[in-house]
């Protein structure tokens, strides 16, 4: 029998995702408010891989990642998860835009070994957390990168996320070590 421990604390990361300046920095703003500075901000990539969201967002979406300085617990996925799907609904509730979801804030991690990421919705794939959230292992880190799976999102296999992941996984020894 393995001998049971607490898992390392976790590099959090935040996948948002809008046509709207404003809403990206609504969202990083609220995110900063809840879980403190971030460790990193990527660009804002074109969101082109898919038109999923046309309906509900309209279309020339922009994608940032938001990585934060404070590490977490991957056990409080679930309720940030929960916290995300608020703040996506409050910024809707301020009628700043036509789209029903102006904002699409997607929380997850990155370890050593993978990157994580949180869903409502159940698969194949996905293991149930707890309080309806699901996650998801996106990505791997083997053979010095980022390695894809059959269910892996189109855009996550790109080379400039996969570059800005990297950084951000060389950012966690460091930051383990001031915690």
């Amino acid at each position: 029998m393995g001998d049971i421990h607490e898992p390392l604390p976790v590099q959090f990361l935040v996948a948002a995702s809008s046509r709207y300046e404003e809403a990206l920095v609504w969202g990083l703003r609220e995110c900063e408010a809840e879980y403190g500075p971030p460790a990193a901000v990527s660009s804002a990539f074109d969101f082109t891989e898919t038109n999923y969201y046309d309906a509900e967002m309209g279309v020339g979406l922009k994608k940032q990642f938001w990585v934060f300085e404070q590490l977490v617990d991957p056990g409080r996925l679930p309720a940030i998860k929960r916290q995300t799907n608020f703040l996506e609904a409050e910024y809707a509730g301020l009628k700043l835009h036509a789209e029903p979801r102006p904002l699409n804030l997607d929380p997850g991690y990155i370890t050593l070994a993978k990157l994580v990421l949180a869903s409502t919705k159940d698969h194949a794939h996905r293991i149930y957390l707890a309080d309806g959230i699901y996650a998801e292992v996106t990505l791997s880190y083997r053979k010095a990168g980022w390695q894809p799976f059959e269910w892996t999102y189109p855009d996550y296999r790109r080379a400039d996320f996969q570059a800005f992941f990297t950084s951000c996984r060389e950012l966690l020894p460091r930051v383990r070590r001031q915690n």
